[in-house]
């Protein structure tokens, strides 16, 4: 659980800065499941899940004296940009980003600009995620949940921006067809 008010993220920002042990186990409680989910959709294993967020808990521990409080929220965003940083060099360093050939993915329909996914349950969806190609999920997850655009994900993937956007189509592509999928297995 996120700290709910302003007050109380800077209680816990201030008992961290103090190096309090308990504020590093309130912090771990609380944003535990939020860091978990944004690992879980760059790797593709529970277990690689786990190993992510020891790194990931360990380097906000070890460089917390360079956040900066910057307002309400701020903690969660710096939480969630280390989370990043740490899955995309986690894939790096295993070399789990191998380029996906294009027959690799066959022929893929013309994604819906905004599929309704109102009645997938989430946890469907981030499995669907975690089913895409590496560089299709990695892509994906920085320009859909991150914001970046095909330029900065181009120079934190070392790839050209064109890739990017190429790999973006597909995943949301391969994305649409496995949602267009799922409705069908259910109707059945």
């Amino acid at each position: 659980m996120i700290p709910a008010t302003a007050e109380k993220e800077k209680e816990l920002i201030e008992a961290l800065r103090r190096g309090k042990s308990s504020a590093k186990r309130a912090f771990y409680e609380q944003f535990y499941r939020y860091l978990a989910a944004v690992c879980a959709r760059y790797v593709p294993t529970d277990e690689d899940v786990k190993d992510l967020l020891q790194d990931v808990f360990l380097k906000i521990f070890n460089r917390f004296g360079s956040f900066e409080h910057r307002g309400p929220g701020s903690l969660q965003a710096w939480s969630r940009k280390i989370a990043v940083n740490e899955a995309l060099q986690f894939l790096r360093a295993a070399k789990r980003m191998p380029t996906t050939p294009i027959e690799a993915t066959g022929d893929l329909p013309e994604p819906d600009p905004t599929p309704d996914v109102s009645d997938i349950p989430q946890r469907v969806l981030l499995e669907m995620v975690r089913r895409l190609p590496q560089r299709y999920r990695a892509v994906f997850n920085l320009y859909i949940f991150e914001e970046k655009s095909h330029q900065e994900i181009a120079q934190l993937l070392q790839i050209q921006p064109g890739t990017s956007a190429s790999n973006l189509h597909r995943a949301k592509a391969l994305l649409c067809q496995w949602i267009h999928e799922y409705r069908k297995k259910q109707e059945s």
